[in-house]
Parts: C-alpha cells; structure tokens; sequence
C-alpha cells in the first residue's frame, strides 16, 4: 500500500473549467485522518466546486480526487456524510420519511444516533420539508449525515441559517466526529467557525490554493503591533520598509504593523510616534484570511502610504 492509499482525501493536481473559465487550478491538498480542515475563500473562489467533483456531482477537467486511497463510487457513501450549502431534501417528503429513507439505503445508519440528533436541533419531524424553516433544512441536514457515523465528512456552510446555540451544537459534532477518528473537510463564510474547530486551514482566491497549514502555524506566523493615537496617524519615518514589518494598515486613528519578528522591537520603534496605545496582539484567523485575500487598505510595501 503507498502513501497515497492511506489518505482518506487526497486532491492532486485538480483542475476544473467551465468553457473558457477556470474554476479551480492545479489544486492539491491531502487531508490525514482525523482532521478537520477548513476550506475559506470569497465568493466564487472555488470551495463549492471543489465539493461537487470530490463527490462527483462534477467532473474534474484534469487531475485526480481519491477518497481513502480509491475513487469515488457508490459505496463510499457508505461511510461518507455530505451537506450541501443548499438543500438537496425532497420538499414532500417528511422529516420521518427521510430518516426511514436513510435506515433502508445505509448499512450504517444508527437510529438511536439519529433519534439523539434530532432532539439536539429540535427536528419536527412530522412536517413536509418543503414547510420547514432554512435552519431546520440544515438541521435535518445535519441529521442526516451524521445519523450513520460516517469516517469521512464533506461539509458546504453546515451551519448556515441556524441560530447561534445551533451553530455551537454543529461545531461540536464536526469535533467529536474528528477526535473518533473522522476526517472532516467543511467550508465556512463565518471565519470564526473554522477557527474554533478546525486544526488546518485551507484559503482558495480566484480557484487557486494560497494558503495551506495548521491554524497554530500560521497564527504564530506573525504578531501584530497595534498602535492607537489621539490625532491623525503621524508621517511613519521609514517605518513601512522596515525588515521586519511585512505591511502596515491604517483605520482611522488606528495604526496596525504584521510583524514576522522581533514585535517587541517594533513595539518600541512605534512608541516613538507618541501614540495613546501600544499592544502586540496574536494573529486571528481573520488577520490570516485578509492577509491572503487582499486587503486594499493595507500599505504598500515600498513607502508609509
């Protein structure tokens, strides 16, 4: 068996065009088992694409897409749990009648796993889902995939449309599934989602893999030096090509320098400026995520603009 074989999802080299458009180039990204990796972008970076031909609801253009060291086939679904970003419920059928569907389709479907989640997110299952809210669509949703304990988990906004203590419920199983063993790939607009479950962060632009790590990897990657003042941002002496700052962003009256070392330096460098504040804060997720998509307040690189 090679390495390959031993990977529950592995994408190498995926390319995907629709007519002269280029969805997703030259993707490739191996996830380990166990897991949760975090697939961000904007709008039409990609990530949706990505999910459709991993479970071939599309065809890649070039490049492969294996699921535990095979391609995809009816039987992966055995052991494989998908959610849409939209709904792909039967609008007549009941919330009963798709759990009875999932118990006669799914060697693996556990009721009283099944029964547990539907008390969780408070499933009515006597209405036709077509009367159903958009939070309880994902919540039968969620219900749904995780009712066979699958070992491999596709996740498209899992939690899009549910309240707060919903969106809560869905992380914690996305965790749980992980530390059982499950290999859990789940995109998300909300940033702070994927920093709460996740383990590694996977960021598309334009259908092009920017960035790909650990979340703690990338997070100590840089510090921040933020700096707030009582008047207008003073001239920045030179600041903005200093070595050790990679940009400078300005908001109002508040001055923020990504620092990749020595932040305590800079810290100091800063306070000859005389502002109000001087703080060195750890990287967010989100200071990642603006970092690799373009920020257009951020500095240039060769003056204090």
């Amino acid at each position: 068996m090679n390495a390959t074989q031993t990977i529950p999802v592995a994408i190498t080299d995926f390319t995907k065009r629709y007519g002269a458009q280029e969805a997703v180039s030259n993707l490739t990204l191996d996830i380990e088992r166990g897991s949760i990796c975090g697939l961000l972008g904007p709008n039409g970076s990609g990530k949706t694409t990505t999910f459709k031909c991993l479970l071939g609801f599309a065809r890649p253009t070039s490049g492969s897409m294996a699921i535990e060291g095979a391609p995809l086939t009816p039987a992966t679904f055995e052991y494989l749990g998908y959610v849409p970003e939209r709904s792909a419920l039967y609008e007549w059928m009941t919330g009963a009648q798709h759990l009875e569907f999932n118990r006669r389709t799914f060697k693996s479907y556990d009721p009283k796993r099944a029964a547990e989640l539907v008390d969780l997110f408070k499933v009515d299952l006597k209405k036709r889902v077509g009367k159903l809210s958009k939070g309880q669509h994902t919540a039968l949703a969620i219900v749904l995939a995780f009712s066979t304990r699958p070992r491999i988990l596709i996740l498209d906004e899992p939690a899009s449309g549910l309240d707060p203590m919903f969106q809560r419920a869905v992380l914690d199983l996305i965790i749980e599934a992980a530390a059982n063993g499950a290999t859990v790939v789940f995109s998300s607009h909300q940033i702070g989602q994927v920093e709460r479950a996740a383990d590694r962060v996977a960021i598309l632009k334009n259908g092009k893999l920017i960035v790909d790590g650990t979340v703690d990897s990338l997070k100590g990657s840089e510090k921040i030096v933020e700096a707030i003042f009582d008047q207008m941002i003073p001239d920045l002496n030179g600041l903005a090509v200093d070595p050790r700052i990679s940009r400078i962003v300005r908001s109002g009256r508040i001055l923020r320098a990504y620092v990749n070392h020595d932040s305590e330096g800079v810290a100091r460098r800063i306070n000859e400026l005389a502002p109000k504040n001087v703080s060195i804060l750890d990287l967010s997720l989100e200071d990642i995520f603006i970092n690799a998509v373009g920020d257009v307040a951020a500095a240039s690189p060769n003056g204090d603009r």
